[in-house]
């Protein structure tokens, strides 16, 4: 083996320590959850070695070689497929030492794959605490690879697994030169014509092209069909010899266990996870206590998050104030003030939410209760068409719906995966987070209920439920309609307990509110110039009337020039280029409650949600006085041609609910075309979303009105 441009394939059982082994190797911050089915497609990064770098591939988790999602697709290309790019040259499995018997399944068919494998044992501390004991030279010498000891999250282990690795490199371990089982015994002759056209396929390698040629050799037509003809000619029975192997493969690993592992009586008392699932998974108390958590989780956002907001608030408009009483005033201190401070700040607002938000999930995923909220919804979710393991990417979108779309390829069944990918947009994601703060802000007082909660973080929660309720009855009424006949089960492992973590609370809120303030910011810095734009100039004539109708005030005796000079702003602001599109559209939005400004920030959402409060920033600082006020104020003081309020009860509580249902995400829309390989899935998704949250909105404002 060369020793540069090596591929390390870093693979394992869902939950088994995989991706935290991979951060430790290489540094980057992939996302660790102490749930199944983090990892949905693969990762790379590199870690340095003494012969140099080497890439490291981290597959999606799986218990077997045999492929049954579309996550499980990936791993299984990159380790089997004759034309996988990049090829590894080695294998590091990640096997949880506390629960051996079922990684070893894995392990051994990855052995006889014949790719050189070294296997990293984690879990050892709750092996230790369950009573059992591994041998590891006794595990090497019946396994016939390199196995290590590793605790990613205490850095234990990690020299010891790269000098196995340089070693590996070097050619001093390679792979066994016997198989675990003897692969050859369920289909001799199609395997020995399957090497004839591969020679260098090893049996088991040999068995899988013939089970999943179509999966393999899509893309090669004549490789297929000769692959096609050896299991006509020598009548290849897939699911038989699958039964047969694992049957097989089980006796081996029940020889290996004896000799290597020491495990305690199984009659030992029941585990304390055990006792806590009890109450947790309880058919009554587990969901009184799943809204109870996710209750507090939201009151929390905004009691934690109050006082930083409030100085941030009050410090953008501190720093805008400043910039217009220094700069000389021209164009480009407008664009400047009104234009990216104004769209800017109203944005980086919202980060303490944002991050309070992001760490009090991350505790929720450390702890291992996520997983036990899919275990605990499955019977709630198949009454609606949908599957157990459909509440992790939901649970995902509360961050963000493009990975929760992507976090589907978990789901087994074709019809349950399509039906989530349809209703997750409709979970509330961290882009709706900015719009629902400044609307609750406006239009629900801060009092309390029932002298404990405050009403605005329980109008908050509301809005969340309201999404997943919204999506349990479109799943339900979906269901009918799309014909995909498919077998459904649902399996999950759960994770024992674990405190959690502060170091990986405080990276996920960094790395969250990082995100969002740069991949927000960026589209937030360009619309909010554009607009800025579109909104300091219009056509000449309109333009013209609005000076004209400025210098006749100013000349009348006694004139209040502040008042003409404001007067003067708001018309140049509704007779230019935007102010022209609002007029245009706001026909349409009038009987939700909006005037033009609103539309406008509803049309510049479509590339990101979260850019309506900087559409709104923009906005209503281009119309401004001279003082510059925070975004609140400015929006709490609009008021409609004939002096009533805009942002009444009645108009804030349809424009959340517009956010909750409508389908305001371009980005959302490109993964779901990607995910479901054709249009016609996303085109449906917006149409049935916007009409939805039309409607809706519609029937809100005109009962509270």
């Amino acid at each position: 083996m060369k020793n540069n441009n090596i591929h390390i394939a870093l693979t394992g059982n869902p939950n088994s320590g995989k991706s935290s082994l991979f951060n430790c190797l290489t540094g980057l911050s992939q996302k660790v959850g102490n749930f199944p089915g983090v990892t949905v497609d693969k990762s790379t990064g590199t870690s340095n070695f003494t012969f140099g770098k080497a890439t490291i591939i981290d597959l999606p988790g799986t218990y077997s070689v045999y492929p049954r999602r579309l996550d499980e697709w990936v791993s299984y290309k990159t380790l089997i497929g004759p034309q996988a790019n990049p090829m590894p040259h080695m294998v590091i499995i990640v096997a949880d030492a506390s629960n051996l018997k079922r990684n070893l399944l894995y392990c051994t068919q990855l052995i006889d794959l014949k790719i050189p494998v070294i296997v990293a044992l984690t879990m050892m501390d709750l092996a230790r605490k369950k009573g059992i004991k591994i041998d590891i030279p006794a595990l090497e010498t019946a396994l016939g690879v390199p196995v290590v000891s590793v605790n990613p999250r205490k850095n234990k282990g990690i020299d010891e697994l790269k000098k196995i690795v340089e070693q590996t490199a070097e050619g001093l371990y390679r792979a066994p030169a016997y198989d675990i089982i003897e692969n050859k015994k369920f289909a001799p002759e199609a395997i020995q014509a399957v090497q004839k056209i591969y020679t260098q396929a090893s049996d088991y390698t040999a068995l899988h092209y013939l089970m999943n040629h179509q999966g393999l050799f899509e893309q090669h037509a004549n490789e297929e069909a000769a692959l096609s003809s050896i299991i006509v000619k020598y009548h290849f029975n897939k699911a038989k010899i699958q039964a047969e192997e694992v049957i097989s493969r089980y006796n081996r690993i029940n020889n290996i266990i004896k000799v290597s592992v020491t495990e305690p009586d199984p009659l030992k008392k029941t585990l304390f996870a055990e006792k806590l699932d009890k109450v947790l998974l309880h058919r009554t108390w587990g969901y009184i206590i799943l809204l109870s958590v996710l209750f507090i989780m939201f009151q929390s956002v905004f009691w934690l998050a109050s006082y930083p907001m409030d100085w941030i608030d009050a410090g953008t408009a501190n720093v805008m104030n400043w910039l217009s009483n220094t700069l000389p005033q021209n164009w480009f201190t407008d664009l400047l003030i009104n234009g990216i401070v104004a769209g800017l700040g109203g944005i980086v607002i919202f980060v303490p939410q944002i991050a309070i938000l992001f760490g009090l999930i991350s505790v929720l995923e450390d702890t291992g209760y996520m997983a036990r909220i899919s275990f605990l919804t499955d019977r709630l979710m198949r009454s609606v068409g949908l599957n157990g393991k459909s509440v992790m990417p939901m649970i995902s979108g509360f961050a963000c719906a493009i990975p929760a779309v992507m976090s589907t390829r978990n789901i087994e069944n074709a019809k349950e995966r399509l039906l989530t990918i349809l209703v997750t947009p409709l979970v509330s994601c961290s882009a709706r987070l900015p719009v629902y703060i400044i609307l609750i802000g406006l239009v629900i007082p801060e009092q309390k209920v029932m002298g404990i909660f405050g009403l605005q973080g329980l109008v908050m929660f509301l809005l969340y439920m309201l999404g997943f309720l919204m999506a349990f009855l479109v799943a339900y009424v979906a269901k009918w309609f799309i014909k995909i006949k498919d077998r459904s089960y649902f399996m999950l492992e759960l994770p024992l307990y674990r405190s959690p973590r502060l170091k990986n609370m405080l990276k996920t809120m960094w790395v969250k509110s990082r995100i969002f303030v740069v991949d927000a910011g960026k589209i937030i810095m360009l619309i909010s110039i554009l607009l800025w734009l579109l909104s300091s100039y219009g056509p000449s004539k309109k333009m013209e009337a609005a000076h004209t109708t400025y210098n006749t005030e100013i000349s009348q005796p006694g004139a209040d020039t502040t008042q003409a000079e404001l007067n003067l702003a708001h018309a140049q602001l509704e007779n230019s280029y935007i102010g022209t599109l609002g007029k245009w559209i706001e026909p349409t939005i009038t009987p939700l409650g909006y005037d033009w400004k609103i539309g406008i920030a509803l049309l510049t959402s479509f590339a990101a949600r979260e850019v309506f409060v900087g559409t709104m920033a923009t906005l209503y600082s281009v119309a401004a006085d001279e003082e510059n006020g925070p975004l609140k104020e400015k929006m709490s003081a609009a008021r409609r041609k004939d002096g009533t309020p805009v942002y009444t009860l009645a108009t804030g509580l349809s424009l959340m609910i517009f956010y909750v249902f409508a389908m305001q995400c371009m980005s959302t829309l490109a993964i779901v075309k990607r995910e479901t390989k054709s249009w016609k899935w996303p085109l449906i998704q917006f149409t049935y979303m916007t009409v939805l949250a039309y409607i809706l909105s519609f029937v809100v404002y005109q009962f509270f009105k």
